[in-house]
């Protein structure tokens, strides 16, 4: 994603209640072409309703919103034709052959007619599902369903694609093609809007993401901009031999350097006989005279590595656990 490339959604204090419940609470975001911006939260923080707000399926109760520079209320039809969506829990019909699901979108997305043969049969290839095409749906896995339905998506070949969870219900193998193709719309200068509560998923694919709770935005932007937010200092990670686990922590307490040393009880280190300890307050710079004081001391070190914020880090603490 440039930073160059034109923002194509933009809120301003969107909001949408229903009744006395407020779904939506004042979200302002701008997202340009090309990026991966990730929607983040629990069940009912408001990704769907925001996700059909954006495509002009309902209307907000105040705010605005511009996708493509165009109003979702009064465009939702133009805006629909440049977009996929897909949804949590996708609604395919049963009785419709893989194949005929996608012959039945290309028609509603007006997908030229010389071209809709060729795309049916490049989306079909793409997702494994060549040798199952003229099967109904209803004898499919769920995976396959879950592969149909990012097809159906990609259907009119959209500049912006919302998927909502797109990995539910996949096996490792197709989870990894699904972020491959997220990856490659990327590339393409496709927009993704991403809504997942796959927290490594998301540090994985996304530019920016935004934290939701109970409605409202907590914060947006990268994974580094938000741990930076959170100010909770430097730290390192310190894995030491098993039986210098008392040693080293006293060791490491005494330095000027280590406000804090933290014990975390890490089951893979554990399984290799070493124990990972958090060297708080201690910064990159630092490194050297941690090793330093270890091997004076005759502890027995196996890695020393700064740690930095993960996504999963930031999300928890933004949510308050």
């Amino acid at each position: 994603m440039s930073e160059e490339a034109p923002i194509v959604i933009a809120t301003d204090g969107l909001t949408r209640r229903f009744g006395s419940m407020v779904a939506v609470d004042r979200l302002t975001i701008s997202i340009r072409a090309g990026e991966v911006f990730g929607f983040l939260g629990h069940n009912g923080a408001g990704k769907t309703t925001t996700v059909r707000m954006l495509n002009g399926v309902i209307a907000p109760t105040a705010g605005s919103a511009r996708v493509f520079g165009l109003a979702p209320q009064t465009d939702g039809a133009r805006i629909r034709a440049r977009t996929g969506v897909l949804t949590e829990t996708p609604a395919l019909d049963n009785r419709l052959s893989a194949r005929a699901t996608l012959e039945y979108f290309s028609d509603v997305y007006a997908v030229p007619r010389p071209q809709r043969r060729q795309r049916v049969a490049e989306l079909l290839e793409r997702f494994e599902l060549t040798g199952r095409a003229d099967d109904k749906v209803g004898g499919f896995s769920r995976g396959m369903r879950q592969r149909l339905a990012i097809a159906r998506a990609l259907v009119n070949d959209p500049d912006i694609i919302f998927l909502d969870e797109p990995t539910s219900g996949l096996d490792p193998v197709a989870i990894r093609d699904v972020h491959r193709l997220i990856e490659g719309l990327s590339h393409r200068g496709r927009t993704v809007f991403l809504c997942t509560h796959n927290l490594a998923e998301a540090e994985r694919l996304c530019d920016r993401v935004a934290v939701l709770a109970r409605g409202q935005v907590l914060a947006v932007g990268t994974t580094r901009e938000l741990a930076a937010e959170l100010n909770r200092g430097h730290r390192i990670s310190v894995e030491v031999d098993t039986h210098d686990t008392a040693r080293a922590q006293a060791l490491f307490s005494a330095l000027p350097q280590v406000s804090q040393t933290e014990n975390v009880g890490d089951r893979t280190a554990a399984r290799n006989g070493a124990t990972l300890l958090i060297l708080h307050g201690v910064t990159r710079a630092d490194v050297p005279a941690v090793i330093a004081a270890a091997m004076q001391a005759g502890v027995n070190l196996y890695r020393v590595e700064p740690v930095d914020e993960s996504l999963e880090d930031v999300y928890f603490a933004l949510q308050g656990h």
